[in-house]
């Protein structure tokens, strides 16, 4: 078999750790293992308060710019941009030489970002790549989809890939990589004294865990709604809620949400046993073994959803809603349960049956660690991408070849 060719791989996004969100875990697990693969890795991301504008993660070099905060530009506007963005990304990418640009969430939040860069890999000859994590449903997007010279389109679920093609995309310039998880992170074994020692509310409780940020396309209000039926029969029952720090959000609308959400748990009586708190990304491994059960109950259509990948690492049953590309994940009954959106009543019912059922509850927890383990590791997820990569670039080499192919002159024979 031949060896891989070592590449030069420029990654874009708007955020990363520490900012908090689903795309901002991926790329912290990715991009470490594809240098671990040998391959030279950057990201151009935002600035973020405190963090250098040049520094280095697990062997991935990081440009922090302005340009690139989403929750400043919101503010700024998007009007004049595209003289810096030019500078910016010629001397940033001019200086890496990648072989690979990736990007990440480029088909929206801004036509300037995108379209200036799709015209330096045009005239740079270098693959642009996007990793669609969600999709939207508005002209900006359809424009960003169906205008740019995309090379490859990566998908995170069957869903968004179903999406994309929707709007016309090609499906050979489509295809589907489920994230994966660095399982090391989530042993099975080993206390939780760090925890409860930090919340000692928890201890000798029955643990339910949001670990989404709140919101309500999350679902929050509806696990609250739940909580108080779950109280009726599980009195020592507390539900923990992730809240929202450190996010990147182009309208902002969380701290409107989170006021009802503490209105609601008001309202409904259930504050001593509710737990809000934020946590880091190196805290939640413990946060998901102090549980036991976790819920997911988004009321929107979710691209993919990480939280189910660390419920099924850390071997704990989770419950989902049939919304995106979450039951291509969690399969009903067997390694967790898919319910309606927005009905908490059933979340509730769920919730009561496998904190009363401990052999249930580890059944499902089993079988979503096997789950994980053959399908959704890191290794996996970056195997992956390096083969897109190599397509990509192939394909690239076939199509030069073949424009620039100079043909034999006839021989004497061939023209008489």
């Amino acid at each position: 078999m031949a060896r891989r060719r070592k590449l030069r791989i420029f990654h874009i996004h708007w955020g990363f750790p520490p900012t908090i969100g689903g795309v901002e875990t991926h790329l912290s697990i990715l991009l470490p293992q594809l240098v671990k693969q040998g391959h030279q890795v950057a990201l151009l991301t935002g600035a973020f308060h405190g963090e250098k504008a040049h520094d280095h993660f697990h062997g991935v070099e990081i440009f922090r710019t302005p340009l690139f905060d989403l929750n400043w530009l919101v503010k700024r506007g998007l009007d004049g941009l595209v003289p810096d963005l030019n500078r910016y990304y010629l001397e940033r990418i001019g200086a890496f030489a990648p072989d690979i640009i990736h990007t990440h969430n480029m088909h929206y939040f801004s036509e300037p970002h995108i379209k200036v860069l799709n015209d330096i890999c045009q005239e740079m000859n270098v693959p642009l790549l996007l990793t669609a994590h969600n999709v939207w449903d508005d002209a900006l997007f359809l424009t960003l989809t169906r205008e740019v010279n995309w090379s490859h389109i990566i998908a995170v679920s069957h869903y968004i890939r179903m999406e994309i093609l929707g709007v016309g995309i090609d499906d050979a310039m489509t295809t589907t990589i489920h994230h994966g998880l660095d399982l090391s992170k989530y042993s099975l074994r080993g206390k939780t004294t760090k925890v409860l020692r930090k919340y000692p509310q928890l201890k000798n409780k029955k643990v339910i865990f949001h670990p989404a940020r709140m919101g309500l396309a999350k679902g929050c209000d509806v696990t609250i709604k739940a909580m108080r039926t779950v109280l009726e029969h599980v009195p020592d029952a507390m539900l923990v809620l992730a809240g929202s720090k450190n996010i990147i959000d182009w309208e902002v609308s969380q701290e409107k949400d989170i006021a009802y959400f503490i209105e609601l748990i008001r309202a409904l009586g259930i504050g001593g046993n509710v737990l809000i708190d934020v946590f880091a990304l190196d805290e939640m491994p413990d946060m998901y073994k102090v549980s036991d059960v976790i819920v997911y109950p988004s009321s929107v259509s979710e691209p993919f959803g990480l939280a189910m990948l660390e419920a099924f690492a850390s071997a704990r049953p989770i419950i989902v809603t049939r919304m995106g590309g979450m039951p291509e994940v969690v399969q009903d009954g067997l390694s967790g349960y898919v319910i309606p959106p927005r009905d908490f009543e059933t979340l509730s019912n769920r919730i009561v049956l496998l904190l009363d059922n401990a052999r249930l509850s580890r059944r499902l927890g089993d079988t979503g660690r096997n789950i994980v383990e053959q399908h959704y590791t890191k290794e996996i997820m970056t195997k992956s991408h390096l083969n897109v990569y190599t397509k990509v670039l192939q394909d690239r080499a076939e199509s030069y070849q073949s424009k620039h192919r100079v043909k034999k002159p006839k021989s004497r024979k061939q023209r008489t």
